[in-house]
């Protein structure tokens, strides 16, 4: 049986909702929905290329804690509040992705728990599988 492995990054909803940030069994991870929070628990200014960059970022750190790497992802979903803005999302996602090249998925939802949100992306990945960058 894999062993599991809980990783927080400090998020107010983790406790509020009974979630982890990310989840490792086995080799596999899976990152929750991450929306673009600052230490100080305020959500990102600079519109949605901004929060997708800070979103990544955080996601960075949990695959990290978990014993994984952005090369390691093998899937992300990416939701936001406005589909007619797809493309700074997309650009943010593409810094970081851009050779890595995971499958991905991006929908337009009505809203996100905090009307200043405007992304949230979801990612999922394999230890060592190090694809691209």
């Amino acid at each position: 049986m894999a062993e599991r492995q809980l990783v927080s990054s400090g998020s107010p909803y983790e406790p509020l909702f009974g979630f982890s940030r990310a989840v490792r069994a086995g080799e596999q991870v899976a990152v929750s929905g991450t929306a673009a929070i600052e230490p100080d628990g305020t959500v990102t200014a600079g519109g949605m290329r901004a929060q997708a960059a800070r979103c990544l970022a955080i996601i960075e750190g949990a695959l990290a804690e978990a014993g994984a790497s952005l090369g390691d992802v093998t899937r992300t979903r990416i939701y936001v509040t406005d589909v007619s803005r797809w493309e700074e999302a997309a650009a943010a996602h593409a810094a970081v992705f851009g050779s890595i090249r995971p499958a991905a998925t991006i929908v337009e939802v009505r809203a996100l728990v905090d009307p200043a949100m405007l992304v949230e992306i979801e990612a999922d990945a394999v230890v060592g599988s190090g694809g691209g960058g």
